[in-house]
């Protein structure tokens, strides 16, 4: 495709239509309430919320595409000044609410772009997005997948959603007697805390802001502001630390729960020198079982089956809105593309998807070498590759990058002022919100 024409989740490019993927902030880098540089396409959901992100932005430069339809975008090409016209479609890419992928064609072949996204193989929602997606391509052939390479590695393997939904439950339901945090974003991990509360029959507290973007989904019941109301509460990542946890249990038992694929990679030996480490290993069932020992579960294939203790109060459970190795196989399997381009080009993991799924694309592996860091910035700008620590941030400074080295988890091992905690839920003092 010629640069100039469009560009994905890229801002600060000069083209002639925007598509945004979804509300991340590692998507939204350089995205403003005063941006206008030109249309910008979104699903539906995503429109309802960008105000709430983005106060005063234009509107009028918003287009909605609605899932599963194609749409036509004439352009023109910048080299030869004729028109040129390019369609896409939107497809359900599961990984928040209003995320979505974007199947391209037009004279360039045809171009798959999958911003952030999970396909596990038995959800129902990725079933309608495989059907989706093929009946799309009818016989054509992706001619380039830009690829959420996340966990674009065969140590990342993790259960559904929804058998790590139930391993939170479990923890929850063997601690009656504490209060819970649960870290989360600004967006998404919502169908987590819709388990939750019909799991255990329990409201859900959020802070104010969190409780807004519940409403526009159309959650009005199920989450309150009034800590008097439950014992269970959702706070923002960056209040979830263990400072928080050891200062809220001098007042009273609670624990934290840090859902995140992340720590799926992590070796038993490297969590062997924690003296309070223990864990909670999958049973029969999905059940959970509380092991005292610093010790986990290693299933036949070699991948960890537990939910790690990192610290006495905190619990890492596998639930990740991202695709992990053997999903992304399964997907690329599926589709057979020409080429690969992985949208993550900085991660402490990070392997380009060629070396592993070269093959898949008649692509010889042999020939295939990982790339040096000075080749990363070089990748495809036009298309809208990103770059993303392991923690979700975009574009970090190496002092930034000095700050969170110890931010394995999300868990920031920095102070953060009781004032701000307060306001976003992980509390000393309760004090209920109106």
């Amino acid at each position: 495709m010629e640069k100039g024409l469009i560009s994905v989740d890229r801002w600060s490019d000069h083209s002639q239509a925007y598509f945004l993927t979804h509300l991340h902030s590692d998507h939204t880098h350089g995205l403003s309430s005063s941006w206008t540089k030109g249309p910008l396409f979104c699903s539906r959901l995503t429109a309802k919320l960008f105000p709430f992100k983005f106060p005063n932005f234009k509107l009028s430069l918003i287009r909605i595409l609605d899932i599963g339809s194609w749409h036509s975008v004439v352009l023109v090409s910048p080299s030869s000044g004729s028109e040129t016209t390019v369609d896409v479609m939107a497809i359900d890419a599961h990984h928040c609410p209003g995320a979505v992928m974007y199947l391209f064609r037009g004279d360039f072949g045809c171009m798959l772009f999958t911003g952030d996204f999970r396909w596990e193989a038995t959800d129902g929602r990725a079933k309608i997005g495989r059907t989706m997606l093929l009946n799309a391509l009818e016989r054509d052939r992706v001619n380039i997948l830009y690829l959420d390479n996340t966990y674009c590695n065969p140590s990342f393997s993790f259960p559904s959603r929804e058998a790590a939904a139930q391993q939170v439950v479990d923890i929850i339901a063997s601690h009656p007697k504490h209060d819970i945090i649960i870290g989360i974003d600004t967006l998404g991990k919502e169908d987590l805390l819709l388990y939750i509360s019909r799991s255990l029959k329990v409201k859900i507290w959020v802070w104010p802001e969190r409780l807004q973007t519940m409403h526009l989904l159309g959650f009005n019941d199920i989450f309150t502001t009034k800590t008097s109301l439950t014992r269970v509460r959702a706070v923002p990542r960056y209040s979830f630390s263990i400072n928080t946890l050891e200062g809220l249990n001098k007042v009273r038992p609670t624990i934290g729960i840090m859902p995140s694929g992340l720590p799926w990679v992590v070796k038993p030996s490297e969590v062997n020198d924690n003296p309070v480490s223990s864990s909670i290993s999958l049973h029969s069932g999905n059940r959970l079982r509380i092991n005292g020992g610093p010790c986990t579960e290693i299933n036949k294939k070699g991948k960890l089956r537990s939910v790690v203790r990192f610290h006495q109060y905190i619990y890492s459970v596998p639930y990740s809105d991202h695709s992990c190795f053997p999903e992304i196989e399964d997907f690329i399997k599926l589709l057979q593309p020409v080429n690969i381009k992985g949208i993550v080009s900085s991660s402490f993991c990070y392997i380009e998807p060629l070396y592993y799924f070269g093959r898949l694309c008649g692509v010889e592996t042999s020939s295939q070498r990982l790339p040096h860091k000075s080749e990363w910035r070089d990748k495809d700008k036009n298309i809208g590759a990103k770059t993303k620590s392991n923690s979700g941030s975009s574009n970090l400074t190496d002092a930034g990058k000095r700050k969170r080295k110890i931010d394995f988890l999300g868990i920031h091992l920095r102070r953060v002022s009781v004032v701000r905690r307060a306001q976003c839920g992980a509390k000393i003092v309760e004090i209920d919100s109106p």
